[in-house]
C-alpha cells in the first residue's frame, strides 16, 4: 500500500507526568506514515484524491495542543483515532512521538513511543429466536452504526431458519453483516458481548435460545484460536444459515483455513 509520510513535525504542547511538564509544556516531534491508494491522485494529479499532508500537520499540532495527558502513550492513541475518524482516506497509519526534552536527568537524544492502528474488515453473524426477532438483529446492525470505533459496509437480507443443534425451541432470524472495525479481534468480541447484554441476552447452554447472537465469522484473514474466540467461525462451512445470507454479502471471500469462497462452502454444503 502506497503511503504519505510527515517526519518530525514540531508541536509545542502540554503532556507529561510531572506537573511541571502540563504547565509549563515542552517540544515534541511527531512522525506519522499514513497508508492509501494515491493511483487515481498521480494519474489526475488532484489533490482532491489524496491527503493534503499540510492540513493534516495543523489538524495533529491543534490536537495536541488542545489536549493535556500525562502519557505520551495516550496522546499517541488518541490522535490516531482522531486521524482515523476524520480523513476517510487512510487505511491505517504509524505514528511517533518523541520528547526530546524528556525530564530524566540523564544525557539522551529522545524518548518516545510508535504505534500502529487502522482499519479491519470483519464479518458478523446475526441470529435471533426470541421475542421480536428482526427488531434485536436490527438493533445489534444499528448499535455498529453508532460506534466511532466501527463503520457498516453492508447487511444481508435477513432469513427465517430451523434451529441447529437444539431442535426444540423457536424457529430463527438470522443474517449477516460486513464492518470496518478500529478494535482488535478481542475488543471486537467485549463490544459485541455488551450488544448483546444490552437486551438481555442469556447464556444457557450452547445452541440455546437467545435474543441475540452476534458472532465474528471473519477477521481480516486472520487465524484465531483462543479459548475466548475462534476465527473463522469453527462451524460455518456446514450452516446454510451462516452461508446463505454471507453469500449475499462476501461470496468471494476466502476462508483462510480451508482456502474455499463462500459460495464454494455453500454449493458443497447444498451438495451435501
Amino acid at each position: 500500500m502506497d503511503k504519505i509520510i510527515i517526519k518530525e513535525l514540531e508541536v509545542y504542547a502540554n503532556h507529561g507526568v510531572l506537573k511541571e511538564e502540563r504547565e509549563l509544556g515542552q517540544k515534541f516531534l511527531v512522525s506519522c506514515n499514513m497508508y492509501l491508494d494515491v493511483k487515481k491522485a498521480a494519474k489526475d494529479d488532484d489533490l482532491g484524491e489524496t491527503i493534503d499532508y499540510g492540513k493534516v500537520c495543523f489538524r495533529i499540532t491543534r490536537f495536541l495542543t488542545d489536549h493535556t495527558y500525562k502519557l505520551i502513550e495516550t496522546a499517541a492513541e488518541k490522535l490516531a483515532k482522531e486521524l482515523l475518524y476524520t480523513i476517510p482516506a487512510i487505511q491505517k497509519l504509524d505514528l511517533e512521538i518523541y520528547k526530546p526534552w524528556a525530564p530524566v536527568g540523564l544525557p539522551l537524544s529522545t524518548v518516545g513511543v510508535s504505534i500502529s492502528r487502522g482499519w479491519h474488515d470483519a464479518v458478523i453473524g446475526l441470529g435471533s429466536n426470541m421475542g421480536d426477532r428482526e427488531a434485536y438483529l436490527r438493533h445489534g446492525v444499528e448499535a455498529i452504526e453508532n460506534s466511532k470505533d466501527c463503520s457498516l459496509v453492508s447487511v444481508s437480507k435477513f432469513i427465517e431458519t430451523k434451529p441447529y443443534g437444539v431442535i426444540d425451541q423457536p424457529d430463527f432470524i438470522n443474517g449477516c453483516m460486513k464492518i470496518r472495525t478500529l478494535l482488535t479481534p478481542r475488543e471486537l468480541l467485549e463490544f459485541l458481548q455488551k450488544i448483546e447484554h444490552s437486551v438481555n441476552r442469556v447464556r444457557e447452554g450452547k445452541w440455546g435460545p437467545r435474543t441475540l447472537d452476534l458472532d465474528i465469522l471473519f477477521y481480516d484473514d486472520e487465524i484465531i484460536d483462543s479459548k475466548e474466540l475462534t476465527v473463522p467461525h469453527r462451524d460455518m462451512q456446514n450452516r446454510d444459515f451462516v452461508l446463505i445470507p454471507l453469500n449475499q454479502i462476501v461470496p468471494n471471500m476466502c476462508h483462510p483455513v480451508l482456502h474455499k469462497t463462500v459460495s464454494m462452502m455453500l454449493d458443497e454444503l447444498r451438495d451435501r
